[in-house]
């Protein structure tokens, strides 16, 4: 195991573990032995038990960062009202990760997982825990807008209303290119060594290129034209390049990314119904908003918008943000707002 005190108590925290049990077995055919998920609530759990939203957590976020962005009173997400579970998704560096295994089938002996994989533990967690037989939201962006997908097709009978947010059911060729560029930028430093390193610190420029792709894909045209980065109190492009987006990867465990970038690239609930995306969509009964961000490099509004298409009785809501992607994390005020408002919505609606 490795040791990185970037997924610790005292940066993610608090957070709770779950047992999945002595074998958990994944698609791929691989095992997880004693795997566990981490998992934030807030707020609590009613009489009737109707009153949960789950969460799913993106690319590289952890529970404590959509805790900060998106969770709190007065907001749509407001703790006063429901019992909200955030779940770690395998192999993000808290939940069961590469680095957090020991043995042979921890680092890059880890085996490959996918969204299918998450999703089913996360059911198993919130059944067993909790006793749950119903959720009265599940919503994720990015990569948890590809897990709500997959709860909504999966489990239709429990999630009662969705709202995928930057993020599609089947991910396309655009994506698993995009996902590639990001897995090459890792593995080609030398101190990667086939995920047998000793510190993240060593494959430090593999993580410096990554970053590097992601001021490009993350952000849009619009971000760095506006100079939008002197509002977030940088001086200069190479110093938010340096002091926000290395910052932030650099800290991260390259494994761990590897682990999530796999799986965001085969992210596909079509898989369910012999690769017939319409008829996958058509068993979701949620109430379902479609949520794409107008600026969105690699999760475009024409891609999302056609998968809302084959849901029965969605609605799409277009999130406006100069700043693309990225602003899932949570810095601009009116982004945070615009969501807020849609979520609200969809929480007023009876189902």
């Amino acid at each position: 195991m490795l040791a990185n005190p970037f997924y610790s108590q005292e940066l993610q925290g608090p957070f709770q573990l779950y047992d999945l049990g002595p074998s958990f077995t994944l698609e791929e055919g691989g095992t997880l032995r004693g795997a566990q998920l981490a998992y934030a609530t807030h707020g609590r759990l009613n009489k009737a038990k109707d009153n949960v939203i789950l969460i799913p957590t993106w690319y590289s976020g952890t529970s404590k960062i959509f805790e900060q962005a998106y969770i709190g009173k007065d907001r749509a997400l407001d703790p006063s009202k429901y019992f909200i579970i955030v779940i770690n998704q395998l192999g993000n560096g808290v939940s069961t990760s590469p680095n957090n295994t020991a043995g042979t089938g921890g680092r890059g002996g880890f085996p490959k997982i996918r969204i299918g994989d998450d999703v089913r533990a996360q059911h198993q967690l919130i059944t067993a825990r909790f006793g749950l037989k119903s959720l009265a939201l599940v919503v994720g962006g990015s990569m948890g807008a590809q897990q709500t997908y997959e709860w909504a097709v999966r489990y239709p009978e429990m999630v009662k209303r969705a709202a995928a947010i930057a993020g599609t059911a089947k991910n396309t060729e655009h994506d698993f290119l995009f996902g590639q560029s990001l897995i090459d930028a890792i593995t080609s430093d030398p101190g990667w060594r086939n995920g047998w390193y000793e510190s993240h610190e060593e494959v430090r420029a593999g993580l410096i290129r990554h970053a590097g792709i992601w001021s490009v894909m993350g952000l849009c045209t619009e971000f760095y034209k506006q100079e939008i980065w002197r509002g977030l109190g940088f001086s200069s492009v190479p110093d938010f390049m340096t002091n926000f987006l290395q910052t932030y990867f650099c800290a991260m465990d390259p494994n761990a990314l590897l682990t999530m970038l796999w799986k965001w690239q085969r992210g596909d609930v079509s898989r369910h119904t012999a690769g017939d995306l319409k008829k996958a969509l058509g068993r979701i009964t949620a109430k379902t908003f479609v949520m794409p961000i107008d600026e969105d490099m690699f999760f475009p509004p024409r891609d999302c918008l056609a998968e809302q298409k084959m849901i029965k009785g969605s609605e799409y809501r277009v999130l406006k943000s100069v700043c693309g992607h990225l602003v899932l994390t949570g810095f601009e005020a009116d982004f945070r707002h615009q969501v807020d408002a849609h979520l609200k919505d969809l929480l007023s609606l009876r189902v």
